[in-house]
């Protein structure tokens, strides 16, 4: 059963001009940060991120006026190149009493937009329950 979805878009032209190294430590996690900087379009790869931090507040219902922090949501890029959310802090919580056990994230980015979608998704009822 889905909890939720979330989506978002960045503006790379008006993300770029407010990108500076404190606003990089505000938003990302070290790991992160450790993968956008060596990408050749590294702002592209942190708007990507920063957008599914806010696409998956939206699916949570919940923002930092409820608490969550942008460190609460990390975008893990795997060996495949598959990349997920793990979940941290408030949104942990958040999640948790949505019954949220699975999360699921489509990332782009062109040369003008970066685009996030957050799927929240409850496995543990079966089909038949739904209806």
């Amino acid at each position: 059963m889905i909890v939720g979805i979330g989506i978002d878009i960045v503006t790379l032209g008006r993300f770029k001009k407010r990108l500076s190294a404190e606003l990089i430590q505000e938003l990302f996690l070290h790991d992160e940060i450790a993968y956008c900087s060596t990408q050749h379009h590294n702002e592209a790869n942190y708007a990507a991120r920063f957008g599914a931090k806010e696409a998956v507040f939206k699916a949570l219902g919940a923002g930092l006026e409820q608490g969550v922090r942008w460190h609460d949501a990390e975008v893990v890029k795997e060996d495949s190149g598959a990349v997920h959310l793990q979940l941290s802090g408030k949104a942990a919580e958040l999640a948790a009493e949505k019954s949220v056990t699975h999360t699921h994230l489509s990332l782009s980015h062109s040369r003008d937009n970066a685009i996030a979608m957050v799927v929240l998704e409850n496995c543990t009822t079966s089909p038949e329950e739904e209806f």
